[in-house]
């Protein structure tokens, strides 16, 4: 048996061989083009998607020898909270907007304040926020009506491509939660909160549990990409869940790190709980339980700007040597802080106006004072989170870090250092692509549980500890990064006309 896992990026499509033995025998990858029509505005084609993940599927097939070209299993991983829009022939409406897309913040302030947190919390187990699904499809609902009213069918990214491969319409309890329509504790639509707001529920997929069997492969997906009819497709996940699944998060103790694009921390519960002032988001976790998450919308991709749009250095190698620079600055890069608020934030300020900043800049600094800036910024960020889970009692033993920035030993002493944990790598480094490998493992049978797979297929090799003088300096600087966002707050909203 071998299992197909399929991670649908902001930035491109990963897509692996898994075997029976958890080895990734194969992968690929394929780029995608974002588009930004306007200030904080994010948007993809989702048949470009598609068009990527056949191509891709097809491609790796023919890359693998024979004995791993029969798959088994496809496991859906993918970005969470956008909106993919269909008509009753199932054609594309417009283009999908992202998870990081800000335009939403007039709905989010009329579900929040008029509606209420509270109904909302009770609802659906979350407060509103710009990135969530339910704010874009009451915009489209206001600024394009004309669309709106020939929605029959509205989808997660991830789960167009399943449509597109199985012909069904369906998602997973996990990427349902970030919709802001999901009862996350009950598990289901949440049907007051959709009819309160005039959303019909037939427009919304069956929801199944991330190891379900959702549909089988169609005839012409088969004959073009080379899997089979027989190829079974499971519920799959949202990607952090996928990529907390990918490093073995599922039990309680464990906090996963992903330094993606955005950045989160994640943590696993047996039992629904929901953060009382909605800092951190509750979701269903793919192992059937829950967990709570906290998100930063810039975290590799404010490495990614810095090297690639600043220094205009589209080499590969201007990584290896921009973090060189930045390994020979100090711990606190020489007294510049960095607010890692490039696309606005959401945990913990849910704030669509916050801005990047580069604090503390003096005529001595150099390339790799601000390099190791933003490394360290973007975890100050992430510590945000981790002093929510502490503030709620969340046992933290040690942390599995995943993700592009990752595979910096830099910037994973420097994840060490500011979380004052041990920092821990799996043996895969294939992220979400790996977890949704996994579940499709669970839904074919060859693990009992998410977390029986998990045990059997995740190894620690490497842990980073932190370095007693760094945790110190840096316990001395964090608390004037948290100083500066509501200093600066006005600042922002007047910089946006508010």
């Amino acid at each position: 048996m071998n299992f197909l896992g399929i991670d649908l990026g902001t930035s491109s499509i990963k897509i692996i061989i898994m075997n029976t033995f958890g080895e990734v025998v194969g992968s690929v990858s394929k780029d995608l083009d974002i588009s930004y029509p306007k200030i904080n505005w994010a948007e993809q084609n989702p048949e470009e998607w598609w068009m990527a993940t056949k191509e891709g599927i097809k491609e790796l097939l023919a890359s693998v020898s024979h004995e791993y070209k029969e798959i088994s299993g496809i496991g859906l991983s993918g970005q969470m909270h956008g909106l993919v829009l269909l008509d009753k022939d199932y054609n594309v409406l417009r283009s999908a907007i992202l998870w990081c897309d800000q335009r939403t913040q007039e709905e989010c302030d009329y579900l929040n304040n008029i509606i209420g947190k509270e109904k909302l919390s009770a609802y659906t187990g979350n407060m509103a926020l710009t990135g969530f699904t339910l704010p874009k499809a009451l915009w489209v609902k206001k600024h394009e009506p004309v669309i709106f009213d020939k929605i029959a069918y509205m989808l997660l990214p991830k789960d167009y491509i399943r449509f597109k491969l199985t012909g069904e319409m369906a998602t997973d309890a996990s990427d349902a939660s970030g919709t802001l329509m999901y009862d996350v504790k009950k598990r289901n639509w949440s049907r007051e909160f959709i009819e309160l707001l005039q959303i019909k529920e037939e427009t919304l997929p069956k929801v199944y549990e991330s190891w379900e069997v959702t549909g089988k492969v169609e005839k012409d997906v088969a004959e073009y990409t080379g899997l089979s009819e027989s190829t079974v497709v499971v519920g799959g996940a949202g990607d952090q869940a996928a990529g907390a699944v990918g490093t073995g998060t599922v039990n309680s103790g464990i906090l996963s790190v992903a330094l993606g694009t955005s950045g989160v921390v994640f943590a696993a519960s047996d039992k629904y709980e929901v953060d009382d002032k909605n800092r951190l988001h509750s979701f269903c976790h793919a192992n059937g339980k829950w967990h709570q998450m906290g998100v930063m919308l810039s975290a590799a991709s404010s490495l990614k700007w810095w090297v690639e749009d600043i220094n205009e250095n589209l080499d590969e190698s201007a990584y290896d040597k921009l973090l060189e620079k930045a390994s020979e600055s100090t711990v606190g890069s020489n007294g510049i802080i960095f607010l890692p608020y490039l696309m606005g934030e959401r945990t913990p300020h849910n704030d669509p106006n916050a801005k990047g900043v580069i604090y503390g800049l003096n005529i001595t600094h150099k390339r790799g004072d601000i390099t190791r800036a933003i490394l360290e910024g973007v975890c100050y960020g992430l510590r945000d989170s981790l002093e929510i889970l502490k503030s709620l009692s969340v046992p933290i033993e040690e942390v599995r870090v995943s993700g592009g920035g990752s595979k910096s030993p830099l910037w994973r002493q420097i994840l060490s250092d500011i979380f004052n944990l041990k920092v821990k790598v799996i043996n895969s480094k294939e992220g979400p692509a790996y977890g949704a490998a996994i579940l499709a493992a669970v839904g074919c049978g060859l693990f009992g549980t998410v977390d029986e797979a998990c045990k059997s297929l995740i190894k620690v090799t490497d842990t980073i500890e932190p370095i007693e003088d760094n945790v110190r300096k840096y316990n001395e600087i964090y608390p004037v990064f948290t100083e500066l966002y509501p200093i600066l707050k006005n600042s922002f909203d007047k910089l946006n006309g508010k």
